[in-house]
């Protein structure tokens, strides 16, 4: 029989509960049972039984729906050992369920990336594949390559959602270009997450492209028109949109603090975020790429080689949720919203946070920050 590991903590705290003490069962990687109080005796007759007494607070793991790559390594370049370690990396930090985004690329490329991840979706390395671009709008396209874009086509979303076979979870376009209606609506028909982003778009047209099914604003405030009282753009249809989870890249640079608390205020319950990092993410300051795009990281900061904007992060989600639960104001509960359940929620994943039958991806929580890191049931560190 499987053994039943007992954890008794002294809080545990997800994003609907808040126990002092609370205690988990898990048994083959997934949480048995939980609640508060006093540890039950959950061993007996089941297996055979351990008990670890834990001092600190225990949260769900970290989930990431935004990350390129980190020790070098773009996920849309690497091979799949390569995919692994920056999965591992990712995960020892407290991110234990991770989106590999593929940036703009011509379609035989992304095509292979796909191909490559595809295995470590379906062995659970990754939650799956996130598509940012190629179709998005030339004004706002950041790091983007400009010669890689495009407009949205049918008949290539098909072939690249396909060669992932149920990997890829999430396509970021922008709702204005051509074609994009009518790609918009396939995806959310067939399961995929589609998500408005490095976009020029007013908000009429983000309000019809919500219509069509997208429900995702990628890095909300970045990569878009600034939000204005006369014109709000996707920025300010997103906030006021229910139906839209909105991507927050808490890294010290994306995102100022004012606006981080309109997001919060505005749009409670619906922030999830994320890392948006980069190959350079575990690595000294240099040049590296992004796509094929040079970047130049400099006090950890990465930009475009000639400094028009930033590229991507070099930061983890562990950054973001420091930053957050630093915040004045700011609950541990809303903290593991933010972190964990509202982005797994909006990708589709039923099994986070912490309740019965959810895979054991626990974070420890201590005076400095995150002190241990468990993945399906076994201690990263």
């Amino acid at each position: 029989m499987a053994e039943v590991l007992t954890l008794a903590a002294d809080r545990v705290v997800s994003a609907s509960g808040d126990w002092s003490p609370g205690w988990l069962t898990i048994a083959d990687g997934r949480i048995r049972d939980c609640g508060s109080g006093i540890t039950p005796d959950a061993g007996r007759d089941r297996g055979s039984a351990r008990l670890e007494r834990l001092s600190g607070t225990l949260i769900p793991g970290l989930v990431d729906i935004h990350a390129h790559g980190a020790l070098g390594v773009d996920f849309g370049a690497a091979d799949a050992l390569a995919a692994r370690r920056v999965a591992a990396h990712h995960a020892s930090l407290g991110t234990t369920t991770l989106l590999a985004s593929l940036a703009s690329a011509p379609i035989g490329a992304l095509e292979r990336g796909i191909r490559t991840l595809r295995p470590l979706v379906e062995d659970g390395t990754l939650a799956g594949i996130h598509l940012e671009g190629a179709y998005l709008s030339p004004r706002r396209r950041g790091a983007h390559d400009l010669g890689m874009l495009r407009s949205p086509d049918l008949g290539e979303m098909r072939r690249l959602v396909g060669a992932g076979g149920g990997a890829v979870r999430m396509v970021t376009l922008a709702p204005e270009l051509d074609g994009a209606e009518v790609v918009v609506r396939w995806l959310a028909a067939n399961g995929v997450t589609v998500a408005l982003g490095h976009s020029e778009c007013d908000a009429d047209t983000a309000r019809a492209a919500f219509g069509w099914g997208a429900r995702v604003v990628t890095h909300l405030f970045n990569g878009m028109a600034p939000l204005h009282h006369r014109a709000a753009g996707l920025v300010g249809a997103a906030l006021v949109d229910q139906r839209v989870t909105l991507e927050l890249i808490l890294d010290g640079q994306h995102v100022g603090p004012e606006a981080v608390e309109i997001a919060r205020r505005t749009a409670p319950g619906r922030i999830a975020l994320v890392s948006d990092a980069m190959s350079a993410t575990g690595c000294p300051d240099g040049a590296f790429t992004i796509a094929g795009s040079p970047v130049r990281v400099r006090d950890g900061v990465a930009t475009t080689a000639d400094g028009s904007s930033l590229a991507g992060s070099t930061s983890t989600l562990g950054v973001g949720l420091a930053i957050l639960l630093s915040t004045t104001g700011v609950t541990l509960r809303e903290a593991v919203a933010a972190t964990s359940t509202t982005a797994a929620q909006a990708i589709g994943l039923p099994h986070s946070g912490i309740h019965p039958g959810a895979a054991a991806d626990l974070l420890l929580l201590g005076d400095g920050g995150v002190t241990r890191v468990m993945r399906r049931g076994e201690w990263l560190r």
